[in-house]
């Protein structure tokens, strides 16, 4: 092994976009890889065998999964028993999906395990451009808390280097999308689906579903993944 290689600790829910950014880390960037997924009490438990795959597919020896009880706070169609929006994308503002603090919480962790194996890099799929509202997934939330991971750990403090990668910030669905088909990512590995079905197929409708949907139109490829019909 390459002593020199950088070393990653990449957020992997198992979604398109974390799943892109996984691809980037690995086959862009050549950096040694360590993933985590979180089960923080989301009804799309599906996700986290997702993660599990596309980790694998990957070659990734050390992928993680940390329990983390986001329904004790509640406040989220993810977390709770409210019913999740559909056919509602787009119409603007903070949706009911957004769960409280969850990028916060996620990288704070993500940042702990950096320290403990070494990483320098922390990457995320964090998206801009065409994301559903959510106020953690800008890049002024990444600055900033970089800025504080590296006042509040031992590493920061003696000097170490601690980076967040958003390789996708700027992209659009499409592009992204565009980019793991380039890197070799089999999306039919991933599930995006906020209300899946018993089978764990997207349910068609969800936010999550409509972008992703909208993203693989867009540039005149078919979804690995089965929608039911409208």
């Amino acid at each position: 092994m390459n002593t020199d290689q950088i070393k990653a600790v990449v957020l992997l829910s198992g979604g398109l976009d974390s799943s892109t950014a996984l691809a980037w880390a690995v086959r862009e960037k050549g950096w040694l890889c360590h993933t985590v997924a979180f089960d923080y009490g989301q009804r799309h438990l599906i996700e986290l065998d997702a993660s599990a795959a596309v980790a694998a597919s990957f070659g990734i020896v050390d992928h993680r999964v940390i329990k983390v009880d986001l329904r004790a706070i509640g406040h989220s169609a993810l977390t709770s028993a409210t019913p999740v929006p559909k056919d509602e994308a787009g119409h603007g503002g903070i949706p009911s999906t957004y769960v409280p603090a969850r990028n916060l919480i996620f990288l704070s962790l993500a940042a702990g395990l950096a320290e403990t194996v070494g990483a320098t890099r922390l990457v995320i799929g964090a998206n801009v451009v065409d994301y559903s509202g959510y106020p953690d997934c800008r890049q002024e939330f990444l600055d900033s808390f970089i800025r504080t991971a590296l006042l509040g750990t031992k590493a920061g403090s003696e000097g170490g280097e601690l980076e967040i990668a958003a390789p996708l910030i700027q992209l659009g669905k499409s592009e992204i999308i565009a980019l793991g088909l380039k890197l070799g990512l089999d999306y039919g590995l991933t599930r995006s689906c906020y209300d899946p079905l018993a089978d764990g197929m997207p349910c068609g409708h969800c936010d999550s579903c409509f972008y992703r949907r909208q993203g693989f139109e867009q540039i005149g490829c078919a979804d690995p993944l089965p929608y039911p019909l409208k």
